[in-house]
């Protein structure tokens, strides 16, 4: 595939023999010249896990302490006090039946879904349009819960959900190319740390085999998993 002047220029900046210390890469990013858009930054890891067995599926979340750049957008299933609450907390859509019809209508415009347990059976009636978006509240993440107020301030205060895929990688959006050197750093390092914290007893060998960091529209950069 052809790549643009713009990418090859910051492809040429890259050593490809080389790992980079997350400080050295946050460095190259901020150094790329860049399109019109703030574009976000990805960290993808390469684990050495097999997702079919369920003992050695990676997921939960982690506060990224500088948010990702993004207004996330929240939608909460939720009736009377508790309805009150996620609407103080900072909720962008609050309700219960009516949601859920809106929700079955095709409507798709949250990046983030908190229920409480009395909802999840109208909810789980969802499942096709929100599972495959990954979209479905979980216990496990904190997003089926009674204590709505914390779960939307979390959310909104840069908690992020992480789960491997089926080919063995994980890959979030942990902030903007707009983000200070520092911050890019900050965010990136406590990601990867939640993954190396989750990882299962069932796993095998090298845990993690690859790490690379990137912008949207950007070259990958390797970097040095000694160095995190």
């Amino acid at each position: 595939m052809a790549q643009s002047k713009r990418y090859n220029n910051n492809f040429e900046k890259i050593n490809r023999d080389k790992e980079y210390s997350l400080e050295e890469a946050a460095e190259l990013l901020t150094s790329f010249s860049l399109p019109k858009f703030d574009e976000s930054i990805e960290v993808a890891i390469n684990l050495g896990v097999d997702p079919k067995h369920a003992d050695q599926i990676v997921r939960g979340t982690v506060a990224l302490p500088n948010g990702i750049g993004k207004d996330i957008k929240v939608l909460v299933f939720a009736k009377d006090n508790l309805a009150e609450e996620a609407k103080k907390a900072g909720a962008d859509f609050v309700g219960s039946d009516d949601m859920v019809e809106k929700v079955k209508g095709g409507w798709t415009g949250m990046d983030v879904v908190v229920a409480t347990p009395d909802m999840m059976a109208e909810v789980g009636k969802l499942g096709k349009i929100l599972g495959p978006r990954g979209l479905m509240p979980n216990p496990k993440t904190g997003t089926v819960t009674m204590d709505i107020a914390k779960a939307v301030t979390e959310v909104k205060a840069g908690k992020i959900e992480f789960r491997v895929e089926k080919n063995g990688i994980i890959h979030n959006n942990i902030g903007k190319v707009s983000f200070s050197k520092g911050k890019i750093v900050e965010n990136a390092r406590v990601f990867i740390e939640a993954i190396l914290k989750a990882k299962p007893q069932a796993a095998k060998g090298t845990y993690m085999k690859k790490v690379t960091i990137t912008s949207t529209m950007g070259p990958g950069i390797k970097l040095d998993k000694s160095s995190i």
